[in-house]
């Protein structure tokens, strides 16, 4: 790759001949790692005519280079950064001057400091990566994807490719999953009641923005995913975590009070239990009863292969009460960030509005590619596949427990894609997932996804839609022994 000549200034306050401050700008681009190994410096000329000095001055200075092998010569093809050169592995350019601002007292708001986990970059690298929402390379149909993708590029759908819809989505991508997608939940929903958000987190956080705030009071299931009670916390509202027993979220023991319930009735996340159709109708009543609205997050519903799942919240509900968050990051992969809203259309119209203020509409190419992936086919292909892909890791993980004594504190109904787990009283999984992570084994410690400062620190997830079947055995057994060491 060559480097721009525009990205070459002369430092106005540096000291020496324009031949030492032309050298010296190009030996930082290479230490600071700007400059690669291997990248096209630019001509002398065109760097003479660019900084406006001699071309005899740059041809000097590169001569300096060549001679401390920062760079090298290739003949007729110009100057190179040389392959020995000092290039550090990522570009960190030196900070100019001292940052005086005060930001504690500057920022208004703060939104760090939450529970929501980093996950391994490198997660990939790990031989038994035990955690949850990565996608398998080896299910996804690329290929495909690959095609939808080129086929939304084309001069046909110009128009979806560049458009602005301003606070509208793709009618394409909307009437699949008015027709196809929230049907197969028992839900029937017209195109104004939809709307495509950037995965399910965005859709949780425009329903906290536009139902929530300073004296409502919203209840979360307890644990409950993480990064949404953060939302919540944000939006100053008042938050009541309620524990969650073998069914889910018990509807009698929610307060008066409450505006907003937030749960997770297919598979409460973490510990994927599944609620009993009667239990959600006593929560819909209770609903009722309080005039609250209840935002169901129905994100792993595809994930259903032990057997059909229970009709989803919504489609019971004949109030307009419920608001329902569907999403294709973990049917699809993490990093297509398409999910969308249901709602009455009062709450959709709102949904809607806001979104625009903050970022338009996800982008139309994106929605275009997964509308044709979804409706050529391709996306029920996938989902099968993955079906019984993950119905055989969850034979093989269940056997390698049952063999190794650990305890399951929650699976699923339906199937899922993780376990819940629960480690011997007194132990501390973060301090396990450290001590696992040493020997290349992935877990995610349970306690973020508890409230309050006594927390259980003893519970702790097992994905395995990442984990081939075959290094199950082995990853379950050496978990088993961490614990057995540390206990």
């Amino acid at each position: 790759m060559a480097i721009s000549v525009d990205t070459f200034f002369l430092a106005p306050d540096a000291q020496g001949t324009l031949q030492s401050r032309i050298q010296q700008m190009i030996a930082q681009g290479i230490l600071s790692g700007r400059f690669h190994r291997g990248e096209k410096l630019p001509s002398s000329r065109k760097l003479a005519q660019h900084l406006g000095v001699s071309r005899i001055t740059v041809t000097l200075a590169y001569t300096e280079l060549l001679a401390n092998d920062y760079i090298t010569s290739r003949g007729r093809s110009g100057y190179f950064v040389s392959d020995t050169a000092p290039v550090p592995p990522a570009y960190a350019p030196t900070a100019k001057g001292t940052d005086s601002v005060d930001w504690v007292r500057t920022l208004s708001h703060r939104f760090t400091g939450g529970d929501t986990p980093r996950k391994p970059r490198d997660w990939q690298a790990y031989r038994f990566p035990f955690i949850y929402g990565q996608a398998d390379p080896t299910l996804f149909d690329h290929a495909n994807w690959r095609l939808c993708a080129m086929r939304a590029l084309g001069q046909k759908d110009f128009t979806a490719l560049t458009t602005d819809y301003y606070d509208q989505d793709d009618p394409l991508l909307i009437e699949f999953i008015a027709r196809h997608t929230l049907p197969r939940r028992g839900i029937a929903a017209r195109p104004s009641e939809i709307l495509i958000t950037l995965g399910a987190q965005n859709a949780l956080w425009l329903a906290v923005q536009l139902l929530l705030g300073p004296g409502r009071h919203a209840v979360t299931e307890d644990p409950c995913y993480h990064a949404l009670r953060d939302v919540l916390v944000q939006s100053g509202c008042q938050l009541t975590a309620q524990r969650v027993d073998t069914d889910g979220l018990p509807a009698d023991a929610l307060p008066e009070g409450t505006d907003v319930i937030f749960v997770t009735p297919s598979h409460q996340s973490p510990t994927t239990a599944t609620m009993p159709l009667s239990r959600r109708r006593a929560l819909l009543d209770r609903a009722r009863d309080l005039d609250a609205v209840i935002v169901e997050d129905d994100y792993e519903f595809e994930m259903s292969f032990l057997g059909p799942p229970s009709p989803a919240l919504k489609s019971l509900d004949a109030e307009g009460r419920v608001i329902y968050v569907g999403s294709f990051s973990k049917s699809l992969f993490p990093g297509l960030r398409l999910g969308y809203l249901v709602g009455s259309e009062a709450f959709i119209t709102e949904a809607r509005a806001l979104r625009a203020q903050v970022l338009r509409h996800p982008p139309g190419h994106i929605q275009r590619t997964a509308a044709y992936f979804l409706s050529l086919g391709h996306y029920d292909a996938q989902i099968r596949r993955m079906a019984q892909t993950l119905h055989r890791r969850r034979e093989v993980i269940e056997d390698a427990i049952t063999k190794t004594g650990l305890t399951v504190a929650g699976g699923g109904v339906y199937g899922g894609s993780s376990l819940w787990m629960r480690a011997p009283d007194g132990m501390d999984t973060a301090r396990l997932a450290e001590t696992l992570r040493a020997q290349s084994v992935l877990i995610e410690p349970g306690a973020p996804f508890f409230q309050g400062p006594d927390r259980p620190r003893n519970f702790y997830r097992l994905a395995y839609s990442s984990i081939p079947s075959k290094a199950i055995p082995e990853g379950i057994a050496r978990i088993a022994a961490a614990i057995k060491a540390a206990a």
